[in-house]
């Protein structure tokens, strides 16, 4: 489905010079993501994911490496030339970034009038993108008359006026509540069905990733941990700083337990909905304690995991392990399991 590379980051570092000292945002960073693609850039805060966004525009220069858009390096255009490219590159923020002044309808023409387009051409099309994203009532409004969502609704009809081909959205949702959040990356899964356009969604949630995203990259320390589709790094997370945003995606704050056997379950489409926890604690005939469940939707599938702690008796808890393999569930044992 997706054939046509339109990012591509190769071997990509920045770096920062403060009074601390030298700083590595980014660290040999190497990513493709393809045409259509809804991809996610995810880490904790200070990971460096906000400045690998600001380098896919050359907003910020890499200090190494290049950045290529529909394969034309970004490095090696012009000031002029990258001007008309970041025409085509739009970008939504967590504060929305609105002109308070301004009317709602002013603010979607606002970039239709530095591109010199006539005023009643601007307000024509101003007033069809109010309609995409649901908000033609409130052309008239002013930004403070409106809520945080509707702020942002507002902020995605100004960053689709220019026609982009691409659209950066830099923790776009945490400033905003959990329904407010689902309303937000439906409508934005709906413009990327409808336009086709390629989005970067930059988040430290691991939820937005699994509602929307196609693809995501880790971003750990600056550097790149894990990349892949999203139910895959879901289901087999390859390496710490990927198990960390998955086991915590509850956002729980846990504690080291040591020397206690536990095991994490992903479950499938099929197997979410069955009491296979129940039966399994009925046939072993032994308690297991529920450190944490979540089920998400991933792409319409039901994708599930379970952290359990499975009794010292040894040879009961491999009894458990095997009874869980043998319906097909993948089980992970854990070692030192912040839980």
């Amino acid at each position: 489905m997706y054939e046509q590379v339109m990012i591509s980051v190769k071997d990509v570092s920045k770096t920062f010079t403060t009074n601390e000292g030298v700083v590595n945002a980014l660290d040999h960073v190497n990513l493709e993501i393809h045409k259509g693609e809804i991809y996610g850039i995810i880490g904790m805060s200070g990971a460096g994911k906000s400045t690998l966004v600001r380098c896919l525009n050359f907003l910020e220069r890499p200090t190494t490496g290049t950045v290529c858009i529909e394969q034309h390096d970004l490095s090696a255009m012009k000031e002029k030339e990258l001007r008309a490219l970041r025409t085509k590159i739009a970008m939504i923020f967590q504060h929305f970034n609105l002109l308070m002044q301004r009317t709602v309808l002013d603010n979607v023409c606002f970039p239709l009038e530095i591109a010199g387009v006539s005023k009643r051409e601007a307000r024509q099309k101003a007033a069809e993108l109010l309609k995409i994203v649901d908000l033609e009532e409130k052309a008239k409004a002013y930004p403070s008359q409106l809520s945080g969502g509707q702020k942002q609704r507002v902020a995605i009809a100004r960053a689709l006026a220019m026609e982009p081909k691409i659209l950066l959205c830099d923790e776009a949702t945490s400033a905003l509540d959990p329904t407010t959040t689902k309303s937000i990356l439906a409508l934005l899964k709906d413009i990327n069905e409808r336009f086709g356009i390629t989005m970067v969604i930059i988040t430290h949630e691991m939820a937005v990733v699994q509602e929307i995203c196609t693809h995501v990259a880790i971003i750990d320390q600056g550097a790149l941990a894990e990349t892949g589709r999203v139910e895959e790094v879901f289901s087999h997370p390859k390496t710490e700083a990927a198990r960390k945003l998955i086991y915590q995606s509850g956002g729980k704050d846990y504690s080291l337990m040591h020397g206690r056997k536990c095991i994490r379950i992903v479950f499938s489409e099929n197997s979410s909905f069955e009491p296979v926890i129940g039966n399994m604690i009925l046939e072993c005939k032994a308690p297991a304690n529920i450190l944490l469940a979540d089920t998400k939707d991933i792409g319409g599938i039901a994708h599930g995991q379970m952290i359990l702690q499975l009794p010292e008796d040894e040879i009961v808890a491999n009894r458990m392990i095997a009874y869980l393999r043998e319906r097909r569930l993948e089980v992970e044992v854990l070692q030192d399991y912040v839980g």
